[in-house]
C-alpha cells in the first residue's frame, strides 16, 4: 500500500470517529430534551401534580392564610383535597 492510500485512509477513519461522536451527540441532545416533556402551544406546561402526594392532608385554617385564599382552594381544603389550584 502505497503512502498516499495510507493517509486517504486514515483520513476517512477520522471523519468517521469524528461524525460518530458528533452524530451521537446531536441524538442523545434530541431525546435528552424529548424525555423532559413537550410544553403547550403557549409555551408554559402543567404546574398540576402528576401523582398525588402521599400522606393525610391538613388544611391551613390561620385567619392570615384564610383571607388570601380563593373560593376553589378552600373548597378543596374543605373536601380534604389536596389543592390543585393556588
Amino acid at each position: 500500500m502505497n503512502i498516499a492510500k495510507k493517509w486517504v485512509l486514515t483520513a476517512v477513519l477520522a471523519g468517521s470517529i469524528i461524525g460518530g461522536a458528533l452524530g451521537g451527540l446531536a441524538l442523545s441532545t434530541a431525546s435528552g430534551n424529548a424525555a423532559t416533556g413537550a410544553t403547550g402551544s403557549s409555551g408554559s406546561s402543567s404546574t398540576a401534580p402528576s401523582t398525588a402526594p402521599s400522606g393525610k392532608f391538613v388544611p391551613n385554617e390561620n385567619a392570615a392564610h384564610e383571607k388570601s385564599e380563593r373560593a376553589a382552594r378552600e373548597a378543596q381544603e374543605d373536601a380534604g383535597q389536596f389543592p390543585t389550584v393556588p
